[in-house]
């Protein structure tokens, strides 16, 4: 596959869009649902859907690892929903709850939340335990490439 051509997974229907580089920033729709493939906020994973996103695009995936009955989960958010706007189009920000979903953190042996994990292609990257805010998680990501 071409450079400038990259996979994006749907955050709605989770089928498969191959976006020109240059546009991936500007937003676009999916071919298939027609709905924007980055919307605002941050993607809620299943484990349905965890799979697809982790495993089939070219873009970075930064999954935050998390329960509704964890505090410094709930800290974490908002610090987190901040940082994915300012990396829309370079890497998709996904949560995944542990209590509804525990099979994605079973097999990523999730023992501690909130935990980072950053994937690409089906590959985790990097992985970091513990509450950070905006700007830990902006210079996390770029100590780890990008």
């Amino acid at each position: 596959m071409s450079d400038d051509v990259k996979h994006v997974v749907c955050p709605h229907c989770d089928k498969i869009n191959r976006v020109p580089a240059a546009r991936l920033a500007s937003g676009g729709n999916c071919g298939a649902c027609k709905k924007p493939l980055w919307p605002e906020g941050v993607l809620e994973l299943t484990e349905q859907s965890f799979a697809a996103h982790t495993g089939r695009s070219d873009l970075p995936v930064l999954v935050d690892f998390w329960a509704s009955w964890c505090g410094p989960c709930k800290m974490m958010a908002p610090q987190f929903e901040q940082a994915a706007r300012g990396w829309r189009g370079k890497v998709r920000f996904a949560k995944l709850n542990t209590e509804e979903h525990s099979g994605p953190a079973g097999q990523y042996s999730i023992r501690s939340i909130p935990t980072l994990i950053l994937f690409r292609n089906g590959r985790e990257l990097a992985r970091q335990s513990g509450a950070m805010n905006q700007g830990q998680i902006n210079q996390w990501l770029q100590s780890n490439g990008y």
